[in-house]
């Protein structure tokens, strides 16, 4: 594949697939611009990698696999460790805890089903991302996360359950 294939392929896919990806790596990383820097960095080295897709599986799962890598790359990295340990030092230097009102307002606010999922633990909210609003089927799933099919199935009803209670909590108290 020469240079200009290589460009005119890669465009492509950042079309079909960027915003896709994106939302992907937002429900790891819940920040839109890290979000938007770890999808840059995943059609880079998709297009740097582009003569090694042997095609066993869709591009666009291929694409998930490294989205999710690059998340999980971010989250083992120094940078994101000394972030962490700010937050959390700042937390016991006596930042305010909110009021009552506040979370109450909060709880309100979430109603937003997008928020609901991204509230779940990052196994769960993976799996119902990509099955609702990646729309890949339970197989896909199991490929581009690494996990058994079985795995993958457990996960999302278990993320439906935990969804439906999550939603009855903002109900009853919001």
């Amino acid at each position: 594949m020469n240079k200009k294939e290589k460009d005119i392929l890669l465009e492509k896919l950042m079309v079909e697939y960027g915003n896709e990806l994106f939302r992907l790596t937002f429900t790891y990383v819940k920040d839109k611009e890290l979000a938007k820097d770890l999808v840059q960095n995943t059609f880079i080295k998709c297009y740097e990698n582009l003569e090694t897709f042997r095609n066993d599986s869709k591009i666009k799962t291929w694409l998930y696999r490294i989205a999710i890598n690059e998340c999980k790359d971010h989250f083992r990295s120094w940078q994101y460790k000394k972030v962490q340990v700010n937050n959390l030092l700042g937390v016991y230097k006596g930042l305010s805890v909110p009021s009552f009102e506040n979370k109450i307002i909060q709880k309100s606010n979430a109603l937003n089903i997008k928020e609901v999922v991204f509230s779940l633990p990052k196994k769960y909210s993976e799996i119902i991302n990509l099955y609702y609003f990646s729309s890949l089927k339970i197989e896909e799933i199991a490929d581009v996360t690494g996990l058994q099919v079985n795995t993958v199935k457990t996960r999302l009803r278990r993320a439906k359950q935990k969804l439906k209670n999550k939603v009855g909590e903002v109900e009853i108290y919001g």
